[in-house]
């Protein structure tokens, strides 16, 4: 990756679209309201502009790196392709069965998700791999051919192919796939064995169906992008970002768009994690709040948290669960329906609810003056002070404060007899505590105290609700980078060429092979460096080796990191230790007379981390300079105070702003409650921590 080139990152939210455009070292960024009908017009739109104000033509362009919700969206939303599945007979309804747990124990109307694909989509052929990789049953290709003759006539645009113990024996998947592309060309096909090789039948299965399921849509997207930007001059590469935090090629993305899920929020945490490692910090709380959702993520030793399971689409409450389960790498993070445009509304109970259902950009919440008649988080914001009305996304777009107040009272404050300011009031902290809450789960669930943490806010809404946010949690700093408002777009400027290999390959430590370890996690390297060369061949390429192990008759497992030696010169005690050793960390102790098992193995090929210098921390000098003064209504005092309002730009490294304060900039505005103060560090950041 060249250090001296014009690189653009962008980041295509439910609300807003942004766009970075990195000029050697230097950053210019934009929002613009995302486009649903045709999400590349709203793009192209961001590329002129930070064209234009980096004095640019989009042919100079040399590398694009993209992230996108509208994988997640389609799954969301249920607007993918007409997809079939073809699994092994008595295996027809694992993924309508999903796991037999309730999510819910007590709620006795619980009602499960349906699945991504009804019964009549799924069909069935006669086969079978036992758990060691055995053909214990023949595959009929003629039977093959009488399924697809069925996809055929009922007009199936997409196939996903999931057999049981493929992950181990792949050679039936490739048998369905080479007959079915031979009959139906046109017709797009995704194997599990390619998409996810893991044990698990039923999460291996949703991954295939999800993954088949969106690609139609996802290739079609992409090439339409590509020859928007090459009618726009631009003939440099395009990279997409994955869920697991890196970069893989457009190729790639069209053959495994699952992987493009969570790519936005990934974007966000290696910025995070960036920050981080300028600032020489251990633990942080990353928390990225933009238009439809905040997300949260704890980040250790400059590393987000990783895992090879998360949930798309929770249905009840965002409870865990009850959501579509995909199973490839990803940054584990919490995400729950908070953003700007999250609408908020009075239940059955007289209790205000805000989200999961979102205002997004059409018609987007009341203030935007766009035809949308009900509150959302922004209205409450611009009700309580937080926002300018006349320089909202740099001015580009005009708050209209009589829309919010009329929205919030109709919506909240006539059904509880309250003044709009007090409905917006009450909006604002159900918001913030439900990301309070949200945050005190996910940190309890990893065994944190996140008194210990530091948070870093970025997008859009983080800054406003952040110093709130930090009060509840009870974490005494926050830094708010430069660029906030477009944080992951700057991530995955910084992000490295990355692909996660996996398999499943079941053995317990009595039977401990080193030649055969030697052998999966080698050739698992090649493969996942083979994805990574089709990227960038120029560069060092470093591999990450991981093994899940739990103790024999656990149902889950445990990641354990292995260093390259002790990966490429396998030794059972090595590996027997590092599991107890990290077993003790997680649960206090390890249980004696137990064997030991090796469920998944993992190599990561990426490029190196770029390296970042350490700063030297301002702890204050002279005063900011205010540009004048506006009521800001704060939460802990339940009263509007005067807040001097201080323009980011304006303030020098080490000037020190007391709250209340609102730090203003074209992207977002920084609110500083009364029981902090903000202090401007060298390299941008807004520094706000606790007085006294």
């Amino acid at each position: 990756m060249k250090s001296a080139s014009i690189r653009m990152g962008v980041d295509i939210g439910g609300t807003f679209t942004d766009v970075v455009l990195e000029k050697h070292g230097e950053v210019f960024s934009t929002k613009v309201l995302t486009t649903y009908g045709a999400p590349e017009d709203a793009i192209i739109d961001g590329m002129r502009q930070v064209c234009a104000l980096c004095a640019i033509e989009p042919s100079a362009i040399e590398q694009i790196i993209h992230g996108t919700t509208l994988a997640t969206n389609a799954l969301i939303e249920r607007r993918g392709a007409k997809t079939a599945l073809i699994t092994t007979q008595g295996f027809r309804d694992v993924i309508e069965m999903r796991t037999e747990s309730r999510f819910e124990q007590y709620d006795l109307n619980l009602t499960l998700p349906e699945p991504l694909l009804p019964r009549q989509m799924r069909f069935t052929v006669q086969e079978r791999v036992n758990a060691k990789g055995e053909i214990m049953i023949d595959l009929d290709p003629a039977e093959v051919e009488r399924v697809v003759d069925q996809i055929e006539e009922a007009g199936f645009t997409s196939v996903a192919i999931g057999l049981i113990h493929s992950y181990l024996n792949p050679k039936h998947e490739q048998m369905v796939r080479d007959i079915l592309q031979a009959r139906l060309p046109d017709v797009s096909v995704s194997i599990s064995s390619e998409v996810s090789p893991q044990m698990r039948e039923y999460e291996r299965f949703n991954t295939v169906v999800a993954n088949a399921y969106i690609k139609p849509l996802m290739s079609s997207y992409l090439g339409r992008l590509e020859a928007r930007l090459a009618g726009e001059g631009v003939t440099c590469r395009i990279f997409l970002m994955h869920s697991g935090g890196g970069i893989i090629s457009i190729q790639n993305a069209s053959d495994f768009p699952v992987r493009l899920v969570e790519s936005g929020p990934a974007g966000g945490a290696v910025f995070a994690a960036h920050i981080a490692a300028r600032y020489g910090l251990d633990k942080v709380l990353s928390f990225d709040m933009g238009g439809t959702t905040a997300k949260i993520c704890l980040i250790k030793d400059q590393t987000p948290k990783t895992s090879r399971v998360f949930e798309v689409a929770r249905t009840y409450r965002f409870k865990k669960g009850s959501g579509m389960p995909i199973s490839i790498p990803v940054i584990d993070m919490v995400e729950i329906g908070a953003g700007g445009g999250s609408l908020a509304h009075v239940d059955a109970l007289n209790q205000i609810r805000v989200g999961p259902e979102s205002a997004g950009s059409e018609p987007g919440p009341a203030c935007y003056g766009r035809g949308g008649d009900r509150p959302g988080v922004t209205d409450a914001d611009l009700v309580l002070g937080k926002l300018d009305p006349d320089n909202f996304a740099g001015g580009s777009i005009q708050l209209h404060p009589d829309n919010s107040r009329a929205a919030l009272a109709a919506h909240v404050g006539d059904q509880l007899d309250m003044e709009a300011v007090e409905a917006a009031h009450g909006v604002a902290e159900v918001v913030d505590e439900n990301m309070a809450n949200a945050a005190r789960v996910h940190a309890v669930e990893n065994g944190e105290d996140l008194s210990e943490y530091t948070m870093i806010a970025f997008g859009g809404a983080a800054p406003l609700h952040a110093g709130r946010l930090c009060e509840k949690l009870g974490v005494d700093r926050l830094i708010v980078p430069p660029g906030a408002g477009v944080g992951s777009a700057i991530g995955f400027l910084r992000a490295t060429f990355s692909f996660e290999a996996n398999r499943s390959v079941y053995m317990k430590l009595s039977d401990f092979d080193p030649e055969v370890i030697k052998a999966l996690l080698t050739e698992l390297r090649e493969e996942a460096t083979g994805f990574v060369r089709t990227c960038d061949a120029e560069p060092e390429i470093l591999s990450e080796f991981k093994v899940y192990m739990r103790y024999t008759g656990q149902g889950w497992e445990i990641p354990i990191s292995l260093t390259e030696a002790q990966a490429m010169k396998p030794d059972v005690s090595v590996f027997e230790s590092r599991f107890e050793e990290d077993y003790t960390k997680l649960f206090g102790r390890p249980v004696a007379g137990m064997d030991i098992e090796i469920t998944v193995w993992s190599v990561n090929a990426t490029t190196p981390q770029e390296q970042v210098d350490l700063i030297d921390v301002e702890r204050g000098g002279g005063v900011a300079s205010a540009e004048g003064q506006r009521p800001v209504f704060d939460a802990a005092e339940g009263a509007y105070l005067d807040a001097d309002v201080v323009l980011r730009d304006g303030m020098v490294t080490g000037a020190v702003a007391q709250g209340p304060v609102a730090i203003t900039e074209d992207e977002t505005t920084i609110i500083v409650p009364a029981s902090r103060k903000a202090i401007r560090q060298p390299d941008g950041c807004i520094d706000v921590v606790k007085k006294g």
